[in-house]
């Protein structure tokens, strides 16, 4: 019998200090590159997004894969292609922790337009109220 999960996650990170380092413009190329580490983990990503001082991601998480490795490594590797590439020069890092939320399958359409539209819902609501809803 072939192993069949459905193992959703949606994760939320922030800059060190919550500084509005991540810049609009750019923002697009590091969503790229972790959606390319994602996929090279056997994780399928369905949405990524953010402003400017924290990410969102929703993601199959591949069952061989557990939750903390797997931030450690998108923070790392995101670290590191924000470094290299220089798109965010004010960039000093993440923060530490994360936002780990499990999520039912059926909920998955409202959370993508939920990341979706992060620039419009954060001009309304503060970032941890939105936490809150979880």
């Amino acid at each position: 019998m072939a192993t069949h999960t459905q193992l959703l996650y949606h994760f939320v990170f922030s800059t060190k200090h919550r500084e509005p380092t991540i810049v609009l413009d750019h923002k697009k190329r590091l969503f790229a590159y972790i959606h390319q580490l994602l996929t090279n983990k056997n994780c399928h990503l369905y949405r990524i997004n953010g402003i400017e001082d924290h990410l969102h991601i929703l993601t199959h998480v591949h069952p061989t894969i557990s939750i903390s490795s797997l931030i450690k490594d998108i923070k790392l590797a995101a670290d590191d292609f924000i470094k290299r590439e220089d798109i965010f020069p004010k960039f000093k890092g993440w923060q530490d922790g994360y936002g780990a939320f499990s999520e039912s399958y059926p909920a998955k359409d409202r959370l993508i337009n939920y990341i979706k539209n992060q620039e419009e819902h954060h001009g309304k609501f503060h970032f941890w109220m939105n936490i809150s809803h979880f």
